[in-house]
């Protein structure tokens, strides 16, 4: 399979944002920890419970609900729900928290700014190129000072697939007006990223700081077209 990069091609770049555009697991870490403070706080029957029973509860329901796993914030929601029943609220009282309880995560979730080197990287690109995000994740992007630089930001659920399925990347070329090759997908994970936007016709820079060893490759029929040791070697397209 050709993995030439075409780069007289592009017009588009999508980025993906957790771990590609920042280091998202303290983040995530944190948002946790703060929730199951703010739960046992307003809902003291929550004490009993820690990271790993809400997250088998998660996992039950997503097996019970194969579509959840495709809506993170619908999952949590439901999770928060089905928890506080479980532990002797109210079907109002557990409705309400659960909401409560995703909209403080929600506000955890997003509560940095991406690093100034990365956004005057997302600047000069954006001078050459128009620039959007896919993400499985749901972050808000406009919080986090994305707004500026993206056109727009596509998150799975009601219906859109998570990566590695190729939902996304249809509606990005679409809705830009712009044939699947003009677009390249820039990611952190071979397989979400790669690929997903391979399979759905795009060119891709994989992000692997650890060029060189390569394991993922082995036994892949859809290879990046690109790799790259940070996002700052995307300058070399101008």
């Amino acid at each position: 399979m050709n993995t030439a990069l075409k780069p007289h091609l592009i017009s588009a770049i999508s980025f993906d944002l957790d771990d590609t555009l920042y280091d998202n697991r303290p983040i995530i870490i944190n948002a946790e920890q703060k929730l199951l403070a703010f739960l046992a706080k307003h809902y003291p029957l929550t004490t009993g419970w820690d990271f790993e029973d809400w997250l088998h509860l998660k996992k039950a329901l997503i097996d019970h609900f194969p579509l959840l796993k495709h809506d993170t914030s619908a999952a949590r929601l439901l999770t928060l729900e089905q928890g506080l029943l479980a532990l002797g609220y109210d079907t109002e009282c557990a409705a309400q928290g659960a909401q409560k309880g995703l909209d403080y995560f929600l506000t955890q979730r997003s509560d940095f700014v991406v690093a100034k080197s990365i956004l005057e990287m997302l600047g000069t690109l954006g001078e050459h190129y128009r620039l959007i995000g896919i993400t499985n994740g749901n972050v808000d992007a406009a919080n986090i000072g994305l707004q500026d630089v993206f056109e727009f930001v596509l998150h799975p659920g009601n219906g859109t697939r998570m990566k590695p399925h190729p939902d996304m990347f249809y509606q990005a070329y679409h809705r830009l007006g712009i044939q699947s090759k003009q677009l390249l997908h820039v990611g952190d994970s071979f397989k979400a990223d790669v690929q997903g936007a391979r399979q759905a016709g795009c060119q891709v820079a994989w992000l692997n700081p650890a060029v060189g060893r390569q394991p993922q490759l082995a036994g892949s029929g859809m290879l990046p077209h690109i790799q790259l040791s940070a996002l700052s070697d995307l300058l070399n397209l101008i």
